[in-house]
């Protein structure tokens, strides 16, 4: 299978076009529609309802590969980024699948937030070493704090008082739950600014919309995909046509087998970086999954790394490897680096958090209403 990419996504949004009129800044109020919440709720549930499988139900997945190859761009970024001892912001943490990646960072301390209380709870066994009695392993270095709640939705900041400053954010496969709005989209970014430090980095992965939109537009119908995933516009885009002033609420409906059955919503990455920088954070870098791929399988530690997580095979005996339905998905995905601006204060480097905790109770975790 060529290991290239068809095309580099472009960070346009179709062709150029004025840019959209969006809320100033300081007006917006960040409230919300009880239709968004919903759709909200709906996904929170999705996750919620999917539960932990073991090592032998996860190797059977028929997008096992694909998970293999997620897990090694996620990796690979925190490789990139994360120093020891770093104050890590986990946004959507889902069941913290991430955790792993973190320990091998050597991070100081951890916090995971996410909207489904089955998710949370998954993690909250995972840290604890509960998830997989089949597996060894030792407990994890770092102290973590846990906290169910919409970070798209509530405002973090206040929450977060004590442990704030970050070094890092991250927000994996998750970023686009919050462009069912104008309001949702800025509340993200505003949290993620306001917990950072100067300087910090923010990672993250999330669909690609021009990719989407190409393959969309080259579809007979509203609908495309393969043996493994289908996405399905509704009858209100017949026509194929977005309107540059109704950038935010482009709503599909994504089926990808073993892992997602919900709505997503578009996200144009030149939206999202203008976006972003009204919160001073600036771009360091955008690439498609296909590049991305192309770009750091050819340095040598990271080709290593994904010998060993078996995306390829193992380099070995094993030569199974991601079929060409999986690999198709994967170009549907971008991953993206944002520095918050200003100089780091060497005195504000984060430690341990006296908030954490390296065994994580039920009556730990902190939940958010909604309002």
């Amino acid at each position: 299978m060529k290991r290239g990419f068809e095309e580099t996504a472009s960070t346009s949004f179709g062709p150029p076009q004025s840019k959209p009129k969006l809320t100033p800044y300081g007006d917006t109020q960040f409230v919300e529609d009880e239709r968004t919440k919903n759709y909200a709720r709906k996904v929170a549930d999705h996750y919620s309802a999917r539960t932990n499988q073991t090592l032998e139900e996860r190797e059977a997945s028929p997008i096992i590969h694909l998970k293999k190859l997620n897990n090694w761009i996620k990796s690979v970024l925190i490789q990139l980024y994360a120093r020891p001892r770093d104050a890590v912001l986990d946004l959507a943490c889902g069941k913290g699948g991430d955790l792993i990646k973190w320990d091998k960072a050597k991070i100081g301390y951890y916090v995971g937030i996410d909207i489904a209380e089955g998710s949370i709870e998954d993690c909250r066994t995972r840290y604890n070493g509960d998830a997989d009695q089949n597996l060894r392993r030792k407990k994890f270095s770092f102290p973590a704090r846990l906290i169910c709640g919409d970070c798209f939705e509530a405002s973090l900041d206040e929450v977060l008082e004590d442990d704030a400053p970050f070094d890092m954010c991250s927000c994996q496969f998750a970023m686009h739950y919050s462009w069912s709005t104008e309001v949702r989209a800025r509340r993200a970014l505003a949290n993620v600014s306001a917990l950072l430090r100067p300087g910090g980095i923010f990672i993250g992965t999330m669909p690609d919309a021009n990719v989407i939109m190409k393959k969309l537009r080259e579809a007979e119908g509203l609908e495309f995909g393969n043996s493994v995933y289908w996405i399905r516009f509704g009858e209100e885009y017949a026509e194929k046509k977005f309107k540059s002033s109704s950038p935010f609420g482009i709503k599909y409906k994504f089926h990808l087998e073993d892992a997602v059955d919900c709505p997503e919503w578009i996200v144009p990455f030149n939206l999202f970086k203008s976006l972003a920088e009204e919160y001073d954070l600036e771009l360091v870098f955008v690439k498609n999954s296909h590049e991305f791929v192309d770009q750091f399988l050819k340095k040598p530690e990271f080709a290593e790394l994904m010998r060993r997580l078996g995306a390829l095979g193992d380099g070995n005996q094993d030569q199974s490897t991601l079929s060409q339905e999986e690999w198709e998905v994967a170009y549907l995905y971008l991953s993206f680096v944002l520095r918050k601006r200003g100089q780091p204060d060497t005195n504000m480097r984060n430690t341990r958090r006296n908030k954490g905790q390296m065994q994580v109770s039920k009556n730990d975790i902190m939940y958010i209403k909604s309002s």
